[in-house]
């Protein structure tokens, strides 16, 4: 876990599976921040000027420069944030596939709208889409490379420019994604990295020249963010990618190898510290005891240990405070009547005082226990037999949160099927809705949350809108 040094001016980056002090970032004074966001404010006015055919090579030229640094990366991504250095090669593609997307539908996303077909005689008009300005990406550290580019890739094509305030926990992150822009061509006053304790964040946020913040984290930090950006003079924009306690149901028909496999990834992968990982199942009653027995089968499988060792698919979660927290939901859930099918010495590296969690599946569990109604952001998931499709529908939305869910169904053997979860798609309270896939991203669609998930969009056309504003144009052209 990353720690705020004992004088607050800097902070310290610990590596969680051995705990030992990694990096080490000091803090800018109010003044050298007060500079950094100046900087920020004039050098947009010149990118803004930059072509937009410009701003999208120079887009390419950092995907080229970021594939360039693929083999640096891993062991530097695994010290920082505890995932298995196997699994890092992933995140890299996946940002360079998320990047490649929006760099495609810039031009047209980014495009004048036109409206020719009904603009009367002698008159043109059309709208626009301007750069906000200065935008202060606050920015995770379980996926830092994707939740990255799904705000400042599109933010600097649209002509903004970027503040990075990372998390404490993979500053080296942050400045090598950075670096790849400014090798790329991006002037270090369009895209710059700044590390900030609290009290500095809050003035970033509030700061009169700072027009819209992009933060991805917790509820309580989306929420000070956004109490903060409330009490900045003007008005700004604030986009939060917040929590999840994501649900997924598992109809009678589901084909139970598929899917139990599919799930226990989507909710062990990145030891669950993932904001749309699996956290809850719910499974129909006529394959229940066959679901949960292939399900817990797989989880067993799992090699926990040493994130840099290549044979490792399961690391640590990020700190000692978090594995604290994820073991005492379990041992309250257990207190309240669930059971635990995992053996704990099947996983013997997983001691109090360690970061390392054991995996976890629960039964016999219910509303009234935390482990399925509050996120747990670890190796940890519920499963809980139901008997309808609305049964189901209404454990799924009991929850503060709504990010994604996911239906398993056979949809390609039953078209039935797929029409039934057609017709649930609006019953679900969730930003996306998933059917036999889950924890996965997909640039042309919206990323957003509902409730305590959030509030904005990220990727796909709609995460230009976010980073822009309508600008309308009217214009009398004959005037005798």
């Amino acid at each position: 876990m990353a720690q705020q040094d004992s004088d607050l001016s800097s902070q310290t980056t610990l590596i969680p599976h051995n705990q030992q002090p990694l990096v080490i970032r000091t803090y800018p004074s109010a003044s050298q921040l007060e500079k950094a966001v100046q900087n920020a404010a004039a050098a947009q006015e010149k990118w803004a000027r930059v072509p937009l055919s410009q701003r999208i090579a120079i887009g390419r030229g950092f995907m080229e420069e970021f594939g360039n640094m693929r083999d640096e990366i891993p062991l530097e991504l695994t010290l920082q944030m505890g995932r298995p250095i196997a699994q890092v090669p992933g995140e890299i593609r996946g940002m360079l596939d998320r990047a490649d997307y929006m760099l495609n539908i810039a031009e047209s996303a980014l495009a004048d709208v036109s409206l020719t077909d009904t603009d009367k005689p002698g008159f043109r008009r059309f709208i626009r889409r301007a750069p906000l300005g200065v935008v202060l990406v606050v920015a995770p550290w379980n996926y830092p490379f994707l939740v990255m580019i799904n705000s400042v890739l599109p933010a600097l094509v649209a002509g903004n420019s970027v503040i990075i305030k990372p998390s404490p926990q993979t500053p080296l992150a942050a400045e090598r994604f950075a670096s790849a822009f400014h090798k790329a061509g991006v002037p270090r006053d369009v895209l710059q990295v700044i590390h900030l304790g609290p009290e500095l964040t809050s003035a970033a946020v509030k700061h009169p020249l700072v027009d819209f913040v992009s933060f991805t984290g917790s509820v309580a930090g989306g929420r000070a963010v956004d109490i903060a950006a409330a009490e900045a003079s003007g008005f700004k924009g604030v986009g939060l990618e917040l929590g999840g306690k994501d649900p997924a149901y598992v109809r009678a028909d589901a084909n139970v190898d598929y899917t139990a496999a599919e799930l226990v990834d989507g909710a062990m992968f990145n030891s669950g510290q993932s904001c749309c990982a699996v956290e809850r199942i719910y499974v129909h009653e006529a394959i229940y005891e066959e679901f949960v027995s292939k399900f817990v089968e797989i989880t067993k499988k799992y090699k926990l240990g040493d994130p840099t060792e290549p044979e490792t698919n399961l690391g640590p979660v990020v700190s000692l405070a978090s594995a604290e927290r994820i073991r005492k939901q379990v041992d309250a859930a257990l207190q309240a009547g669930a059971k635990a099918l995992i053996p704990g010495d099947l996983f013997t590296v997983a001691q109090p005082g360690t970061a390392y969690v054991a995996p976890q599946v629960l039964v016999d569990v219910n509303h009234t226990m935390d482990v399925m109604t509050e996120e747990t952001f670890g190796p940890v998931v519920g499963i809980q037999k139901v008997a309808s499709d609305e049964e189901a529908v209404a454990l799924m939305n009991d929850s503060p949160y709504g990010l994604t869910a996911s239906i398993w169904t056979d949809a390609d053997g039953h078209p039935e099927s797929q029409e039934a979860f057609l017709n649930l798609i609006d019953e679900i309270q969730a930003g996306t809705v998933f059917l036999n896939r889950c924890d996965s991203l997909d640039p042309a669609l919206a990323w957003t949350g509902v409730k305590n998930s959030g509030r904005g969009v990220s990727l796909s056309k709609f995460g230009y809108d976010q980073l822009t504003r309508a600008k309308s144009v009217h214009m009398k052209i004959k005037t005798a």
